[in-house]
């Protein structure tokens, strides 16, 4: 069974598991511990059946501050190079534990995102946002670079390399109703609508063919970097596979029978939702 100490990990008989991060005194900045077992918990997941979809969500006024500056930020400086890079590359593991995660993950963006906070919540695939909510890449102002945890590589591919690079320079903060209008964001909620919003989407995704979702979001990974031949030909393939599974013919036989199609995963039958 998979636990965590540093947030809570519930997990719901629909098949979704909820992530919370639970440091609100610290608008849920990320500590080292953070940071791993993050990591680990996104790697187990994906190794259980039980769990369809994922959601990311932070309690109190905020979603995720980033790095916390009294367990982090004053670390960093008694580092050398390599005790830095050590540093660099375990936050790293987390972005990339997110995107290699074959279930769907949404975030629900209720408060603040900023530093890492914002990057993760572009790690994951759908971002549901409260009014409320601002997101900042803001390495600039603390002297960094603006490419952190792969923010380089995801953040164009979701608002095009224009406005990337705007946000990635300048740290500025971006209000929902903007990230909402560039892309950044799926949509808006109130505060209290935001986490029973991403809730139901997950619990929709939840619902449908797990085996296809894992596929759909492996293809949209994998063919960033093919040609378009290479695409229609690496798509020709996974859908093929899919065509051989359960799935397909249950949602056939369904439309058939005029009834929601009930999918299975190794979990059990879970019943397609609108």
């Amino acid at each position: 069974m998979i636990s965590a100490k540093t947030f809570r990990l519930e997990f719901a008989s629909t098949g979704v598991a909820t992530i919370t991060l639970s440091r609100p005194q610290r608008l849920n900045s990320l500590t080292f511990e953070v940071y791993e077992e993050l990591a680990r918990v996104f790697a187990s997941l994906d190794q259980d059946d039980a769990v369809r979809a994922v959601v990311l969500a932070g309690e109190g006024r905020g979603f995720c501050s980033g790095g916390d500056r009294d367990d982090i930020i004053r670390e960093l400086f008694s580092r050398d190079m390599q005790g830095l890079l050590a540093f660099t590359r375990v936050t790293g593991a987390l972005i990339r534990n997110i995107r290699a995660c074959r279930r769907p993950v949404v975030a629900a963006v209720h408060g603040v995102a900023v530093g890492a906070g914002a990057v993760i919540a572009i790690a994951c695939d759908v971002r549901i946002a409260s009014d409320a909510a601002r997101f900042g890449f803001v390495f600039p102002q603390v002297g960094l670079c603006g490419a952190d945890m792969g923010a380089a590589y995801l953040l164009p591919r979701i608002v095009g390399l224009g406005r990337a690079s705007e946000l990635l320079f300048t740290g500025d903060l971006v209000a929902a109703s903007d990230a909402l209008a560039m892309g950044l964001v799926n949509r808006v909620t109130s505060v209290d609508d935001c986490l029973p919003a991403a809730t139901a989407f997950a619990e929709r995704l939840a619902s449908g063919p797990a085996f296809a979702h894992a596929m759909t979001k492996q293809m949209l990974e994998s063919e960033h970097t093919m040609t378009l031949d290479q695409a229609i030909e690496a798509e020709a393939q996974a859908q093929a596979v899919c065509m051989m599974h359960p799935d397909f013919r249950a949602a056939h036989d369904a439309a058939k029978e005029k009834r929601a199609p009930v999918f299975r995963g190794a979990a059990g039958p879970f019943q397609a939702k609108p």
